[in-house]
């Protein structure tokens, strides 16, 4: 064994343990000892769990030997002996799932999500939960029960949020893969932020048995890896129909992976406006617009296009995901499971168990959501934002009757300080205005580095695509990290 081994594509450490140049146990002591380096100024993690990954480790050696005697090293699963780290909002099995909140505390999870499942048939092996927004509730990954992640290109500043911990866990390089969900950005802002590649397939696309729900009707899991490639192998394993979410689509799932190398001469690109507006830092418009350049100089066509009721997402969102997420979050009541204040009356258990469980972004939105589906309101509030999300939903099919693909900015600005927007929520809720139309839409999103800014921090992209089109969107991304570099740039921890 020679060299960091933590610094290997998915791809390289597949080969590296098929030749035996070095054991899935080598491999998983190597990103270990990653986290212990950079776990303190991190802080990527809400649990770890060493011993059980290091069983795992073990087991998978023995097969890569036992195929190796065989002849049979080519059956042997795509991910056996990968190190993957899980968002700790999606449930595995006999591991604690917090939801970075303490009203949850020490719950212990009593199966696996699906997905996740899919994952472990494939080998990889979990070494930890990663930090996130208290149920997802944030752009940041300040809201935690446990506290903030910092972004490993600068412990200054955020890694963006929810899924700040998976983010950063891959930027970092931690593990080379992480899982995330998104309702509103929560997966592409903070691969923007971090500098890594992040998808968020089509809604229904993945299951979502296992990811706790914060608005039902927006949630999405993805992954974050440091390629087009590695998130294409990762969906494919991921995706599909699941008896156990009426949600999930019975839509047939290609294998994004082998059909990801493909001639994008003909690929049209299609340009919002809207996207475009005055408050964006400068250097990611203008890095933004030589992305797209890029593109044209591989051969695609770029069309200038019109998403009409952008402006409208952002009020949109903030009136369906608190409403959903209040329905969601009822249950969490000191009952029936989590964390139990006060002796006394039930009701008085009640108060004080939500009072003193839940932090204040997740009772600002249980109050927004609670408030908009009250007797009177409904039809003003949140009656009216269904209206309007299908507005936005029929913009979205309006453009790829023009285009395949929509290019924008993630983010309008970069990685912004920890604490900065601590006492202003609007201007928290604003990082996320590039992000929530996908989610609105069900249509999938990916976001990728292109650059950095004058502070040596990672810019990041968006494409979004048709509704079960991932396919086209990896294709894209692939070409482009083919022809450039921004995807092998890491922070200098």
């Amino acid at each position: 064994m020679s060299g960091d081994l933590t610094l290997l594509s998915i791809f390289e450490m597949q080969a590296g343990l098929r030749a035996g140049d070095f054991s899935c146990t080598e491999l998983l002591e190597a990103h270990l000892q990653r986290i212990h380096d950079l776990e303190p100024r991190i802080h990527a993690f809400i649990t770890l769990v060493e011993e059980s990954a290091r069983k795992e480790a073990k087991n998978a050696d023995f097969r890569f030997s036992a195929a190796q005697n065989n002849g049979q090293i080519d059956d042997l699963p795509a991910l056996l002996g990968i190190p993957i780290a899980v968002k700790d909002l999606i449930t595995v099995k006999d591991l604690r799932c917090s939801c970075g909140s303490n009203v949850l505390g020490e719950w212990i999870a009593p199966f696996t999500a699906t997905a996740i499942q899919r994952l472990l048939d494939a080998g990889a092996i979990i070494v930890g939960k990663t930090n996130t927004d208290e149920f997802a509730m944030g752009s940041s990954t300040e809201t935690s029960a446990f506290g903030p992640t910092f972004n490993p290109w600068d412990t200054s500043r955020v890694p963006g949020g929810s899924s700040g911990g998976s983010a950063a866990a891959v930027a970092a390089r931690m593990v080379p893969v992480a899982i995330g969900s998104d309702t509103g950005g929560s997966i592409r802002q903070p691969a923007a932020f971090c500098g890594v590649t992040g998808i968020k397939p089509s809604y229904g696309r993945i299951s979502r048995y296992g990811l706790v729900a914060y608005g039902s009707s927006l949630d999405s899991m993805g992954a974050f890896t440091h390629s087009g490639a590695e998130a294409a192998l990762l969906l494919g394993i991921m995706a599909g129909l699941d008896k156990m979410d009426a949600t999930s689509a019975d839509h047939p799932v290609p294998n994004y992976h082998k059909e990801i190398t493909c001639d994008i001469k003909r690929l049209r690109i299609g340009v919002p406006r809207e996207y475009f507006i005055d408050g964006i830092q400068s250097e990611i418009k203008t890095t933004i617009k030589t992305a797209i350049e890029t593109y044209r100089s591989l051969g695609a066509e770029i069309v200038e296009i019109s998403l009409p009721h952008t402006k409208y997402a952002l009020p949109v969102y903030y009136l369906i995901a608190p409403a959903e997420a209040s329905a969601n979050l009822a249950r969490y009541d000191g009952i029936r499971f989590g964390t139990r204040q006060s002796t006394g009356s039930m009701i008085d258990m009640f108060f004080e168990t939500r009072g003193q469980g839940f932090g204040p972004e997740v009772k600002r939105r249980i109050m927004l959501g609670t408030y908009a589906l009250s007797a009177g309101y409904y039809d003003a509030y949140y009656g009216q934002a269904q209206k309007v999300r299908t507005l936005i939903k029929q913009d979205f099919e309006k453009a790829f009757d023009k285009v395949d693909v929509i290019a924008c900015p993630v983010t309008p600005t970069t990685a912004f300080k920890v604490g900065e927007h601590g006492d202003d929520p609007l201007a928290m809720y604003l990082e996320d205005v590039f992000t929530l139309p996908a989610n609105l839409a069900g249509v999938p999103g990916i976001a990728f580095p292109v650059g950095l800014d004058l502070e040596n921090l990672p810019i990041g992209m968006q494409l979004m695509g048709k509704r079960f089109n991932e396919k086209t969107l990896f294709q894209a991304v692939h070409s482009f990290q083919q022809n450039t570099k921004f995807h092998l740039q890491k922070p200098l921890l």
